[in-house]
């Protein structure tokens, strides 16, 4: 398939919009079910391993930054399936829609990256989501940016 490939997420206001990334996997969906990436997945690719472990997966995004549907900074964009599932599953989810969704986001550099095993773990994310929107801040922003490439140069929680 294509370098790039594009998958529907939801934006502000709930609004569904098209995220783009570099293709990592052999096999890849945007459809009603999705297969979140495990450790060890065997649809990634030996390249694309190192694209995750990198973050450099996520660089087409900021053509979605130009474009005003996201922001550097934000709650991360779910898939749409896993946003129709997770919207009835935890309590305040939809907030998350409030704000310009994010390439890098208050969760990610918390430790709440890569995959999500568990409802808990899904939750643990969209709380730290909704903590950044009661505590929005332009240094709190910055403080994200810079903390994100401290992570993704350490490879924390990435595949």
């Amino acid at each position: 398939g294509p370098a790039i490939f594009r998958q529907r997420r939801y934006g502000l206001d709930g609004e569904e919009i098209v995220v783009y990334k570099f293709r990592t996997m052999t096999v890849t969906e945007d459809g009603d079910t999705i297969t979140q990436c495990r450790k060890a997945d065997e649809r990634v690719t030996r390249l694309g391993a190192f694209m995750r472990r990198t973050s450099l997966d996520e660089l087409p995004q900021f053509i979605n930054v130009l474009q005003g549907r996201m922001s550097i900074v934000g709650p991360r964009p779910h898939a749409v399936a896993h946003n129709e599932m997770y919207r009835k599953l935890i309590r305040g989810y939809m907030q998350r829609h409030k704000v310009k969704p994010g390439v890098t986001g208050w969760a990610q550099v918390n430790g709440q990256r890569g995959e999500t095993e568990s409802l808990a773990q899904m939750k643990a994310r969209v709380d730290y989501d909704l903590d950044y929107l009661r505590n929005w801040s332009l240094r709190l922003d910055l403080y994200i940016i810079a903390k994100t490439v401290w992570v993704v140069l350490r490879g924390q929680n990435a595949y």
